[in-house]
């Protein structure tokens, strides 16, 4: 059973509340589901890049944990056609046009194992509204990572994601990303909230075992645009070892889990309602 398949028969079966805030490029559903009740309120958000699937799994760990205080909306596949590309490959994609030019975009290879981006060649960690198009990595024409997109928000999915944040209006928002062991927690936030983010930041690095880093040259992020639009305090979690290959498999699962396993309670329960 793939991955989009697994969680199509979770949201299916789950009991709490929960919602389709949107559709991919390729018509598939981006589920989010509740755990918890009250504030603080936080999203989680997993695999926005393809090749990072293996964070959807953590997803459903995080549903079993739950939260010590409020409630928190998990988002498991945020890009459901670029992770069934990477685990499946072309056969993931219905018409024969779409196939031809997601080949073409990948140089000719069927080997879509690396691919980061969505159903149209953008990656969507760097389309989100937040110095946009600023990136160190950032590139001006599709493929399988770094290309920014034609504007802000110009895909399917990040348009979901803003919406779903703008509605539910959290007070934190989590992005789990592989790999490399680290969180970030800083995108230019005033010196009035550095303190208030960074004190955050520490009880995820005291709960995963993962050190405090800084995504020098990074840009147009869903942590970003949190941060710069929002005001609140958002966190990029990679996980998994950074000597692992991607994409990380199974092997690198029960790892990842047992360091991750009480993220979330453990910042839910940092967190001081005012």
């Amino acid at each position: 059973m793939d991955i989009y398949q697994t969680l199509s028969k979770f949201y299916k079966n789950v009991a709490t509340e929960k919602t389709i805030i949107g559709k991919s490029v390729f018509g598939r559903n981006i589920y989010a589901f509740k755990i918890g009740g009250g504030s603080p309120v936080g999203i989680a958000q997993y695999a926005l890049h393809g090749r990072e699937y293996i964070t959807s799994y953590l997803a459903l760990k995080h549903f079993e944990r739950g939260v010590f205080q409020g409630s928190f909306w998990l988002v498991p596949l945020a890009n459901p056609d670029g992770a069934l590309l990477s685990q499946t490959g072309l056969q993931s994609v219905k018409r024969e046009r779409d196939r031809k030019k997601l080949l073409c975009l990948n140089g000719g290879s069927e080997d879509f194992s690396l691919w980061k981006a969505n159903g149209r060649g953008v990656d969507l960690n760097v389309n989100f509204d937040a110095r946009w198009g600023t990136g160190a990595k950032n590139t001006q024409s599709a493929g399988a990572e770094n290309y920014i997109g034609k504007k802000p928000f110009s895909e399917p999915e990040t348009r979901a994601l803003k919406e779903f944040t703008q509605n539910i209006k959290p007070d934190y928002t989590v992005s789990y990303h592989t790999k490399g062991e680290e969180i970030y927690w800083y995108f230019y936030q005033s010196m009035r909230t550095c303190p208030r983010d960074k004190g955050l930041a520490s009880a995820l690095s005291r709960s995963t075992g993962y050190p405090l880093s800084y995504a020098k040259g990074s840009a147009g992020g869903y942590k970003d645009w949190c941060i710069q639009t929002l005001k609140i305090p958002s966190f990029t979690i990679e996980a998994g070892d950074d000597q692992a290959c991607h994409p990380l498999g199974d092997d690198a699962l029960k790892d990842i889990i047992e360091k991750n396993a009480n993220a979330l309670y453990d910042l839910s329960k940092e967190y001081v309602l005012e």
